[in-house]
């Protein structure tokens, strides 16, 4: 695994249309290249990469996974965390990943 890097972004929270109803935000593609380029001999099956991330207060051990379609990692955020955080979809949030 690579030394550990710290990444910040903000984006807004979208949810997925199929089963299940995922809601995720997704990266900056500049962002993602560079992660992608720097750690994807650590991605494990589907482009999933092991990270903590960060918003507000709330801490959590997540996954990224690699979107062919957007060229961009998405961020899966958890009922919990969206609750804890008062995460809406008209919200701008700010992420801290750390690999």
């Amino acid at each position: 695994m690579n030394p550990c890097s710290t990444y910040k972004f903000s984006g807004l929270p979208w949810q997925y249309a199929g089963k299940g109803a995922w809601i995720f935000v997704s990266l900056p593609q500049k962002m993602s290249t560079d992660i992608r380029k720097h750690y994807s001999g650590d991605e494990e099956g589907w482009g999933r990469l092991k990270a903590t991330a960060k918003i507000g207060i709330t801490e959590w051990k997540t996954a990224i996974w690699y979107d062919s379609k957007r060229k961009t990692y998405i961020l899966p955020l958890k009922a919990e965390v969206r609750k804890k955080e008062m995460i809406t979809f008209n919200k701008t949030i700010t992420v801290i990943l750390n690999f």
